[in-house]
C-alpha cells in the first residue's frame, strides 16, 4: 500500500487532505504537534496513524521519520499565521514564522527524499498561500514565508526531476477554516463577495487538488503552483 505523510494533519485543511488520501487508497500518517485528541480521532476514522512532532525542530522531524519509515507522498501542510503591522513584528515572530512555514518543509523534504531517490518515484506537495504570490498587508512575515515555499518548490522540482520525483505547490485562497474564523462573519462575507466564484473555499477544495498531485493523473506535472482561490488571484 502506498503511504502518505500529512504535516499539520489533525484539523482543517490537513484533516480534509488525510481523509481524501485515505479514500484514494493511501495509508496516511497524520502529523500533529498539540492537537493529540483530534489526530487520534481522525486516525481511528480513516485507519491511519497519528504521529506527534514539532516540525520546527530537527530532532522531532528525525524522530517522526524514524517512527513512520518511508513515504511515497509528502504533503507539507503544517503552518502558522499571524497578523501584525510590519513595524510590530518581533525577531521572535519572524524566526518562528520561518521555522514552521519554511524550515519545517526543508526538514521533511530532506528526510523523505533518500527513499524517494532510491526508488525513483514520489510526490511532494507543498501548501503555500495566495499571499505568497501577491503579498498581504499586515502579514509581511507570513507572505514572505509562503513566497519562500513557492521558490523552494520550483527549485527542488528541477533538482529532483531526473529522479522522477515531482514537487508541486498549492496556493489556497481564503478557506473556511478555524484559522480564518478569527476574521469574524462580516469580514468573511466580504471576502466571499470579493471572490469571483462568490464563496469561500473549503478544506475539501484543497484536498481535491492534493489528490490530483498525489496521483498518476499528474504524472507529467512538476514545479507548478496551483491557485485554489475561487478566482481571487489570477
Amino acid at each position: 500500500m502506498r503511504t502518505a505523510l500529512v504535516t499539520g494533519g489533525s484539523r482543517g485543511i490537513g484533516a480534509a487532505v488525510c481523509r481524501r488520501l485515505s479514500t484514494d487508497g493511501f495509508h496516511v500518517f497524520i502529523n500533529y504537534n498539540t492537537h493529540a485528541e483530534d489526530a487520534a480521532a481522525l486516525a481511528a476514522q480513516i485507519d491511519g496513524e497519528a504521529v506527534c512532532a514539532d516540525i520546527s525542530t530537527r530532532a522531532d522531524c528525525e524522530a517522526m521519520f524514524t517512527k513512520i519509515g518511508n513515504v511515497d507522498v509528502l504533503v507539507n501542510n503544517a503552518g502558522i499565521a499571524q497578523q501584525k503591522l510590519f513595524t510590530d513584528i518581533t525577531e521572535e515572530d519572524w524566526r518562528r514564522m520561518f521555522a514552521v512555514d519554511v524550515d519545517g518543509i526543508f526538514r521533511c523534504c530532506q528526510l523523505a527524499l533518500p527513499y524517494m531517490i532510491h526508488v525513483k518515484r514520489g510526490s511532494i506537495i507543498n501548501i503555500s498561500s495566495m499571499w505568497g504570490q501577491v503579498g498581504g498587508s499586515c502579514e509581511v512575515h507570513y507572505s514572505a514565508a509562503k513566497a519562500a515555499v513557492i521558490g523552494l518548490t520550483k527549485a527542488l522540482a528541477k533538482e529532483l526531476g531526473p529522479s522522477h520525483i515531482r514537487v508541486n505547490c498549492i496556493a489556497p485562497g481564503v478557506i473556511d477554516t478555524e484559522m480564518n474564523a478569527i476574521h469574524g462573519p462580516a469580514v468573511l462575507q466580504e471576502l466571499a463577495e470579493e471572490t469571483p466564484l462568490e464563496r469561500l473555499g473549503t478544506p475539501e477544495d484543497i484536498a481535491a487538488a492534493v489528490s490530483f498531485f498525489a496521483g498518476e493523473q499528474s504524472a507529467f506535472i512538476t514545479g507548478q503552483i496551483l491557485g485554489v482561490n475561487g478566482g481571487m488571484i489570477i
